[in-house]
């Protein structure tokens, strides 16, 4: 029986982890949960499994929380309590199915005691890679990707030599705006860029998957995870979603990992590794597929590809800047405060606005983070 700590437990990742972890009554059980807002639902997850602890970010959502729900169960507030969980309580594996910078200092936490990340939060690598990694290696932690692109890799590399590998290839749907013109960005609505043709992901994912951010970020994520270098990172547009991510190795031969696009697969194998469980997933029908399509993705269109090469190459708190910028960017397109075509306007603007720290310690990557974010809510 593995105790699971979820970081995020009402949001798209939340929700299809604890679909998994309900498959396997007798392997998992979780004692800890974390939400920002969503009290609604996370009552009813209390009801179902039963967890010792909870997380409320909110203070107010977590008083309502203690006035209405009689059960036995622990309920903490504020940001710190997220912390505090990863730092404290009983658990084996711990889950950030979070979005956004705040999933960074409580999977530090977790990391600091050696115990195995299954990690949907692509950010907590973005803005920390390199110090992420060497806590890792020092505390002697585990890190297993749930993005279904970094999981499919992470399986193409079991039993193979680094050195062997000569290319990541990374997919990508080229999200909802993929047979658009970039002349039109400028009036695309948020109902539009929510509309995603393969995915059923949270509000903030699914923009970054119509800016093309997401696979940007996880270019930079890949970097950390396996540690290959930009020029051996390499995207391709795939609109079926079947192909996850490939692996290309010094003799041409590719290594690819495939499936119904269902974020479950991914998050039982990250679980479950080196085991795989069987399950009532959907099968991959190849003869149904009739045709898989690639092609190189269109640099000038999709802007935030390029800023996230650019970062990735210039290290430092770049990436951090980056990440900042686009979470606010995001959000005030989401308000409809800005158009869809100022996001990677407001990145370009941060990133020329702050200096670059090229050896950041922790303690400055969350000052640039921000001071970032104060400066984009101002543009």
């Amino acid at each position: 029986m593995k105790k699971i700590l979820l970081l995020g437990s009402t949001g798209s990742i939340g929700v299809n982890s604890l679909n998994v972890i309900r498959k396997f009554p007798d392997k998992f059980s979780v004692p800890v949960l974390t939400v920002n807002n969503n009290i609604k639902l996370l009552q009813k997850q209390i009801e179902e499994f039963h967890p010792e602890t909870v997380v409320v970010v909110n203070e107010n959502k977590a008083e309502e929380l203690r006035n209405n729900f009689k059960g036995n169960c622990n309920i903490l507030s504020g940001k710190d309590a997220l912390c505090a969980v990863a730092a404290q309580t009983d658990y084996d594996i711990f889950l950030g199915a979070v979005v956004g910078f705040s999933g960074l200092a409580p999977t530090i936490e977790a990391i600091k005691r050696g115990k195995r990340i299954a990690l949907a939060n692509k950010e907590t690598l973005v803005v920390a890679g390199e110090l992420i990694t060497k806590l890792v290696e020092e505390h002697n932690a585990e890190i297993i990707p749930v993005d279904s692109e970094h999981n499919a890799i992470f399986q193409c590399l079991l039993g193979e030599k680094k050195e062997l590998v000569e290319k990541l290839i990374i997919t990508a749907s080229g999200g909802p705006f993929l047979n658009i013109d970039k002349k039109s960005f400028s009036t695309v609505t948020v109902k539009e860029a929510l509309n995603h043709p393969n995915w059923n992901m949270g509000d903030k994912i699914t923009i970054d998957s119509a800016t093309m951010m997401n696979k940007g970020l996880e270019v930079i994520e890949a970097r950390w995870l396996f540690g290959f270098l930009s020029n051996q990172i390499e995207i391709v547009i795939h609109p079926q979603s079947i192909v996850h991510s490939m692996v290309q190795f010094v003799d041409g031969s590719i290594k690819a990992q495939l499936g119904y696009p269902d974020m479950r697969l991914p998050i039982q194998f990250a679980l479950t590794y080196p085991d795989r469980f069987k399950n009532d997933m959907v099968r991959t029908d190849m003869p149904k597929l009739k045709e898989l399509t690639f092609f190189e993705p269109d640099y000038q269109k999709y802007e935030c590809l390029n800023l996230a090469y650019q970062v990735l190459n210039e290290g430092g708190t770049a990436p951090c800047i980056l990440n900042a910028a686009n979470e606010i960017a995001v959000s005030r397109f989401l308000k409809e405060e800005i158009k869809f075509s100022d996001i990677p306007i407001f990145i370009k603007n941060a990133l020329d606005n702050f200096e670059n720290h090229s050896i950041p310690d922790i303690e400055t990557i969350f000052e640039c983070d921000k001071l970032t974010r104060d400066y984009v809510s101002t543009l």
